[in-house]
């Protein structure tokens, strides 16, 4: 399982570090929108005070994978804890929906994991839930939950606030604080926000697949050494047995001689 994890880690990480540039690009760009225009542009720009918050929490199907959905289950576990206000959640991958159902969080909705190898099309549903219900005015606030790749040994629960869309905090000099739409506003924020959704749901569900073969990797690495480690005990100990087994034999066998 070692050696099957550290061979799907490489693609898992190829695909999630080449992504993450189009993701940064298009959160700048989403940014830079949201200092300009308002909700009356499009539902998805909304800010609003009043509504419930809604929690996806990523994690995985598999087991055996060390810490990993414990530490991104504690994490989303405290978020629901100290929020004050009304919330639900929704479930991507067993592990997340089994913690959060034993806990009677309520759950609106869960989806399978992902798999070995994400594909876009796969976190299409998710993404129109979270948008339709957004702009229903269900929800003021969508936060997405997933382990962060770091590194083959670092793996870090974090939360990313996918909805509202935060502006910029130092906004860019734009002459006369415009942009040039074309076709038109309208069509262009139809086209880019759902867009926007559906890519950083994406990037969460990459992040998590290669958090999930590094961390599975070095699980079943340890559990190869401690393996191991516990075999050369057993046969110290098995030898040690043996030996004295055939001394008490060669002993009882000399003292027989002996008598006679």
């Amino acid at each position: 399982m070692q050696f099957v994890a550290a061979s799907k880690l490489r693609r898992a990480q190829e695909s999630t570090l080449a992504a993450r540039p189009y993701s940064e690009l298009l959160d700048d760009i989403l940014a830079d929108l949201a200092s300009v225009l308002s909700g009356d542009e499009h539902p998805l720009l909304s800010r609003r005070e009043k509504g419930k918050r809604l929690i996806v929490l990523v994690t995985s199907d598999r087991g055996l994978a060390g810490p990993l959905n414990t530490n991104v289950i504690r994490f989303a576990s405290k978020e629901i804890v100290d929020y004050p206000g009304e919330l639900e959640l929704v479930s991507v991958g067993r592990k997340g929906r089994d913690a959060m159902r034993r806990a009677r969080v309520p759950i609106i909705a869960h989806f399978a994991g992902f798999g070995d190898r994400p594909a876009f099309g796969e976190v299409l549903p998710l993404a129109r839930l979270i948008s339709d219900e957004y702009e229903a005015g269900t929800y003021n606030q969508v936060d997405v939950i997933f382990t962060r790749f770091v590194s083959t040994l670092v793996q870090r629960a974090d939360m990313l606030g996918l909805l509202p869309i935060k502006p910029r905090a130092e906004p860019r000099v734009i002459p006369g604080s415009q942009f040039i739409f074309e076709p038109a506003p309208e069509i262009v924020l139809d086209e880019l926000l759902p867009r926007y959704v559906s890519t950083r749901l994406y990037q969460t569900a990459l992040e998590s697949t290669a958090s999930f073969f590094s961390s599975q990797m070095v699980a079943m690495k340890n559990a190869t050494e401690n393996a191991d480690e516990l075999i050369e005990d057993l046969t110290l100990s098995y030898n040690k047995a043996r030996q004295a087994s055939i001394t008490s034999e060669l002993i009882e066998i000399a003292s027989g001689a002996q008598r006679r």
